[in-house]
């Protein structure tokens, strides 16, 4: 058996049901920090043995559904699953992530103007981004890493490896970064995928 526990902050939960207007039902006469704190301490011990823990503080629906796939799909399961994840630091490090690498060194496409409001998915600023040679560099290192931690995580029993990449905004070096990852790492004989988490932010 597998246990899979699904976390999050507290302000997370706290924004959720105020969204919802609903009264957390540990709350009883108190608050709902006063339910969420009530609830943690009763669930201590399932978190404590859970194989795998998500927080979903960051999370869409969408995004919980990758996650949750990539660990249990059928046909997945004998293969090491890896996913790749773009993120801007301005919106904080995607806390579900192992392998965390800043791109913040590399030339920001956001300072070109006729760049500014495309994202690493237009050819254009994938090109700026990948034709810098440190960027080049750092993809034959980071290719060499993953060969070599997959199946040693494997071999330890962990099924799955979570590389997340950030820049400032997580629209323009770490998307076009993550994109050419997934791209060369397709042909390994791994489960992959792929998601931006802050694209579509402003």
């Amino acid at each position: 058996m597998d246990v899979l526990f699904l976390d999050s902050s507290d302000e997370a939960l706290i924004r959720r049901f105020s969204e919802t207007r609903r009264r957390h039902p540990l709350a009883g006469d108190g608050t709902v920090a006063d339910g969420i704190h009530r609830e943690r301490e009763a669930l201590r011990n399932l978190r404590e043995i859970a194989d795998h823990v998500i927080d979903t503080s960051e999370l869409t629906v969408h995004d919980l559904k990758r996650l949750v796939q990539s660990h249990y799909s059928a046909g997945q399961t004998l293969k090491p699953s890896l996913s790749i994840i773009s993120f801007g630091y301005k919106y904080g490090v995607p806390p579900q992530a192992d392998l965390i690498f800043d791109l913040r060194f590399l030339p920001n496409p956001y300072f070109v103007p006729e760049m500014k409001g495309l994202t690493g998915r237009d050819p254009k600023v994938a090109r700026f981004v990948l034709d810098h040679p440190d960027s080049q560099v750092f993809l034959e290192k980071i290719l060499d890493l993953c060969r070599f931690l997959i199946p040693r995580y494997q071999h330890e029993g962990k099924a799955y490896l979570t590389i997340a990449l950030g820049c400032t905004g997580g629209k323009h070096r770490s998307v076009a970064m993550a994109q050419e990852l997934f791209r060369r790492l397709s042909s390994e004989d791994i489960a992959i995928q792929h998601w931006d988490r802050d694209v579509e932010k402003e």
